[in-house]
């Protein structure tokens, strides 16, 4: 007879921990939850997840703590603050599903192997829709015990790729993967834009790249469902991809690696996020572009929309 899950913490439950976290009740994972917005953990209460005042109190209750948040600073608060994981009574495993970057996520293993908690270094990869679907790749790097024992609860979450065994490996495998992804965003965006410029048709641009050479994740996905909308609903900010692209280019920068096409990338998602876009999603990018060029990238079904109205 499978042995029923014990109780597992789960810390920032927003745009990827929410779904996560709802995935993990729904197999059965009983849960203990915290996060600073009251109105991100009251879904996840309702289905029964415990909420948890602080991550210590989480670390009280849970051998294993995921964690789930938007920033280097804050997962260094979050496990090794006065009131951080660290200072558990009942934790052992430490598993990081955050873009926190090689160093923070160095130091973090570093101090919680001081108390004897085992950190797991799990970033993933697919949006907030691959979270709710289950369909998220997670890049893993640890000890090969450490990963075994969370094997399972990962494969709820999607693909399991164990890419190394020391933390900060999967940070890279995944730096590389958004870095990728956010160039492949900014060129095909500026392609749309000059061949709406050129009276080029974007659906008609979306069909034949696609079938051709230049297809991508931003062309295939981004740009025929959030773009061609005007939805701009990918449920990605803006802010996100500018620490998520410095991230990965000054993580390359330090392993002597000239960044010459991500370092250009970089500038123009800087430029959205100065002009207030940071809360933006990043597919609204394109807005930042369409002025330059004087035309809108529309796609027929909104332009049908706009006339509507």
């Amino acid at each position: 007879m499978a042995t029923k899950p014990e109780l597992t913490g789960f810390i920032g439950v927003g745009v990827m921990g929410g779904p996560m976290s709802r995935r993990l009740l729904k197999a059965g994972y009983p849960l203990i939850i915290h996060d600073v917005n009251p109105a991100a953990v009251k879904p996840l209460a309702k289905l029964g997840a415990r909420v948890a005042r602080s991550p210590r109190e989480v670390a009280n209750a849970a051998r294993t703590v995921f964690t789930s948040v938007p920033s280097p600073q804050i997962l260094l608060d979050v496990a090794l603050g006065t009131s951080g994981v660290i200072r558990g009574s009942k934790v052992k495993t430490f598993v990081d599903l955050s873009t926190s970057g090689l160093s923070a996520e160095k130091q973090v293993a570093q101090g919680l192997a001081k108390r004897g908690i085992t950190l797991v270094d799990a970033p993933v990869s697919g949006g907030a829709t691959g979270a709710a679907k289950g369909t998220l790749a997670v890049m893993v790097a640890g000890k090969s015990p450490a990963i075994a024992g969370v094997r399972d609860a990962l494969g709820v979450f999607g693909k399991v790729f164990v890419v190394g065994n020391t933390p900060g490996q999967a940070q890279m495998m995944k730096l590389l993967n958004n870095l990728l992804s956010q160039v492949a965003l900014v060129a095909s965006l500026e392609a749309f834009v000059a061949g709406a410029k050129a009276g080029l048709d974007p659906d008609m641009m979306a069909a034949v790249i696609n079938a051709g050479s230049g297809r991508n994740t931003a062309t295939e996905d981004k740009i025929p469902r959030c773009v061609l909308t005007r939805k701009f609903d990918f449920g990605f900010p803006i802010a996100s991809a500018c620490k998520d692209i410095g991230l990965a280019i000054e993580a390359c920068q330090a392993l002597g690696q000239p960044m010459l096409v991500g370092s250009a990338a970089r500038q123009l998602w800087q430029f959205a996020y100065n002009q207030g876009g940071g809360k933006r999603d990043m597919t609204a990018l394109v807005t930042y572009l369409e002025p330059w060029a004087g035309v809108e990238v529309r796609g027929n079904a909104a332009r049908k929309a706009r006339r509507r109205v």
